[in-house]
């Protein structure tokens, strides 16, 4: 009787070549308007999306020279979001924080709980049908706030381009604000307001190389997290969240990221292999005075064990007149398995499997 042999992943071990540590290619990039829009990365005139991505990537992706802070990019106000991975898939190695994303946060000098925290939110996915491009379902990575009854998880947001005859309104009590009904926004929980433009960025704050006169982002809004203490506008103090987010921490003291943290859009558990394609965006809708909106930013990024694989294999052996089905991480049965589904036999039991 003939047997079908598997090749069953049962956990991480070491490779035998090591992979590059470091981001290695940038897939989507499509900012929320800010301050620093058209600035990290600098458009230049002509420039399309495919020149965008480039010096994205020149700037996020890290090698042995420039290591895992090569330059910045900026995300914008909330919703706006850049998608990027590795050279190899980052594996899930329990217990252990598997991936850091490097931000500008700082301490502030008056606060040990805060400074400059703008956060962003980490999803993640997994390249089930193994076509290489970040077309899979995506995993929320819960931080600190996920479960806090302030944090509004169906979020959505429109930004609205400034017409061509859109005349600049200053603010007469506060001289930083040149234009305090720049880029209108509104958001479906009946929310509405403005990405101003203040005098230190006179540049255009609608990514240039994007001609859609509307702009709509959705996902986790989490509390804002400002804190005027001049009273006036001033001195802004954003506290940091405890963990889970990109530009929360200084890189210094943030233990970076755990893929066993990710969850489905009801907030289950997810148990991912490995993840293929990392995705970040401005979690924070929030402006702060002279300051500006709050928009995350990123000095690239580092997986903590490129030497881990999936591997530790073995040899599953299925009688062939076994009815065999297939499922994807949902469970979902699939007719044509790829790589890294599950499958279920006779009896119920189920396994991973590297196909």
């Amino acid at each position: 009787m003939k047997k079908l042999i598997l090749m069953v992943a049962l956990g991480a071990a070491v490779a035998a070549n090591a992979a590059n540590p470091y981001i290695a290619k940038v897939y989507d990039f499509i900012p929320a308007p800010g301050q620093f829009v058209n600035v990290m990365p600098e458009y230049e005139d002509g420039d399309d999306k495919d020149a965008v991505l480039a010096k994205v990537a020149e700037n996020i992706c890290g090698n042995e020279t420039d290591g895992a802070t090569p330059g910045m990019i900026s995300l914008g106000a909330w919703g706006g979001y850049v998608v990027f991975g590795f050279d190899h898939p980052v594996v899930n190695v329990k217990g252990e924080y598997d991936f850091k994303i490097y931000g500008n946060a700082f301490a502030a000098a008056s606060s040990a709980s805060g400074g400059s925290c703008e956060p962003g939110i980490v999803m993640v996915s997994y390249d089930e049908n193994g076509n290489g491009e970040p077309d899979d379902k995506w995993y929320e990575l819960a931080g600190s706030e996920y479960d806090k009854q302030e944090t509004i998880h169906d979020y959505k947001l429109t930004y609205y381009k400034p017409s061509a005859d859109h005349v600049a309104e200053p603010d007469p009590t506060y001289k930083y604000i040149t234009d305090r009904t720049y880029v209108k926004w509104e958001d479906n929980k009946g929310g509405t307001g403005y990405v101003m433009k203040n005098s230190f960025h006179s540049q255009n704050y609608w990514p240039e190389w994007i001609d859609d006169t509307e702009l709509e982002f959705s996902g986790c809004r989490l509390a804002d997290n400002a804190d005027d203490q001049s009273g006036n506008g001033s001195y802004y103090v954003l506290s940091f969240y405890d963990y889970g987010y990109v530009d929360n921490q200084p890189n210094s003291s943030d233990s970076g990221f755990k893929i066993d943290w990710a969850v489905d859009e009801q907030g289950n558990h997810v148990d991912l292999p490995a993840v293929h394609f990392i995705k970040v965006y401005s979690a924070l809708n929030q402006y702060c005075g002279w300051i500006g909106e709050t928009s995350t930013e990123i000095q690239g990024g580092e997986d903590l064990h490129p030497d881990a694989e999936m591997s530790g294999i073995d040899d599953v052996l299925i009688e062939d007149n076994l009815p065999i089905e297939y499922y994807n991480l949902q469970g979902v049965k699939v007719k044509n398995p790829s790589k890294g589904v599950f499958i279920k036999c006779q009896g119920g039991k189920t396994t991973k499997v590297i196909l």
